[in-house]
């Protein structure tokens, strides 16, 4: 743990990072949360003017600024919408690292994070383990997203419907694999992240159908770990940096053009995130910078660099299909156009647009277990949208929006696919 010194220091510097904002309320604007609430509190602008008194509230009271830190979904809305270009995701994120290491981790998060999340053979096997006897508290929901509910007297909560384990994860089948570039002259590292892996390995295989068919070398590294997300919003700075060298000193094994994931997030966290958060005497320090700058979603890697068009025409088909902007894909990245291009380049696809397709879905990770009232809220709102269109699928980017977005149509048993851009596009192609 850092001594006082050093966190005056990190607190300076997030001052010197706060003064940026203007206080104007743009962000108030376009919160997905405070839309929900009213709460000024909730909004980004109310968030930083407590930030401004760090210094006094992490001793006087370090629990009531985290919990109004935690409310947050790090969707990037204020950050996207800021004429003063304010870098609020990475205040809010170093913010909750300073809190945290000064108030030190739950027995909890403790467990989860350090003993399990920061060691990937440990995890693959509690979330096997889990998998396995996932079905003695749980049962199947029924309907069109294949989702799961509690079990009468089940602990988890029966109100959710959610996404299983997969019964074999993506890395069962390939736990590793370096291929050589074909017909496209190129060779992209693949890091399908936690939930392609363990929860959706489909949309996994899917990509390395899609990467193979275009002739693009694939180089997975055996022994991948979670991209450090979960633990960096959680303020835990200890385990999101040994999983971020651990996955970047994999990577760093063989040459690559790209590196690609399917998850918008993780694309966000490796591109953003990891250099964002990288110190600048970390020994991974240049690996980290070289991988973010070859990193790309996978719908921008077969768009931009491939070359994959929509089909001039789209056949006589039932399937219309509308799309979600996750928030990290589009406000974060500026991907927007590309998974659009790919659901267009399947002709028994129609594209319907939604209105505000890049409104948030209201997961935001650790938001959705912590709040998980007003993420339904906010999930109620998109699936408004969704029906509105009167799609038979609506597809995204994102693994965690997916999940989302299946509960809240799942829980009213509405006749709506839940799949990924890539998995429509794999479609097109023969085994």
């Amino acid at each position: 743990m850092p001594g006082i010194a050093e966190l005056a220091r990190r607190i300076d510097t997030l001052d010197r990072e706060l003064s940026a904002c203007s206080r104007c309320g743009m962000c108030q604007a376009v919160c997905p949360l405070y839309a929900q609430t009213g709460n000024e509190g909730d909004v980004a602008r109310g968030k930083l003017t407590l930030l401004e008194g760090l210094k006094d509230e992490l001793f006087n009271n370090p629990d009531g600024v985290m919990d109004r830190l935690n409310r947050c979904l790090l969707c990037g809305s204020c950050e996207a919408a800021c004429s003063c270009e304010v870098k609020v995701l990475e205040i809010f994120l170093k913010a909750r690292a300073i809190l945290e290491e000064f108030k030190g981790l739950s027995l909890a998060k403790k467990i989860i994070l350090r003993h399990i999340l920061s060691k990937p053979g440990v995890f693959d096997k509690a979330v096997k383990t889990a998998g396995r006897y996932q079905n003695l508290f749980i049962k199947n929901a029924g309907g069109h997203q294949n989702t799961s509910c509690a079990r009468l007297l089940s602990p988890i909560p029966s109100i959710r419907h959610f996404t299983p384990i997969s019964d074999q994860p993506f890395h069962d089948r390939y736990p590793s694999m370096n291929t050589s570039p074909g017909k496209s002259g190129l060779k992209a590292a693949f890091f399908p992240g936690c939930l392609l892996d363990k929860v959706y390995p489909q949309v996994a295989h899917a990509v390395v159908k899609v990467l193979d068919h275009h002739g693009v070398g694939i180089f997975l590294p055996q022994g991948q770990g979670c991209c450090g997300i979960p633990a960096i919003s959680s303020g835990d700075m200890d385990t999101f940096t040994r999983l971020m060298n651990h996955n970047s000193s994999l990577f760093e094994e063989e040459d690559v053009d790209y590196l690609v994931t399917a998850c918008a997030t993780c694309t966000f966290t490796i591109k953003k995130v990891w250099p964002m958060m990288c110190d600048a005497s970390s020994e991974n320090r240049e690996t980290i910078h070289r991988l973010s700058e070859k990193t790309m979603d996978i719908s921008e890697f077969l768009v931009s660099v491939i070359g994959v068009t929509p089909c001039e025409q789209v056949l006589e088909t039932k399937e219309r299909v509308t799309y979600h902007d996750p928030c990290h894909l589009k406000k974060s990245l500026g991907v927007e156009k590309a998974p659009r291009v790919l659901i267009r380049a399947n002709p028994f696809c129609r594209l319907t647009e939604m209105e505000a397709p890049d409104s948030c879905c209201g997961m935001g990770g650790g938001f959705s277990l912590f709040h998980y009232g007003m993420s339904s809220d906010i999930g109620e709102k998109k699936r408004d949208a969704i029906l509105a269109t009167e799609s038979t699928t609506v597809a995204t980017g994102c693994p965690a929006c997916m999940m989302q977005i299946a509960d809240v149509l799942s829980k009213h048993n509405d006749p709506v696919a839940v799949k990924h851009v890539i998995e429509l596009y794999a479609d097109t192609i023969s085994d």
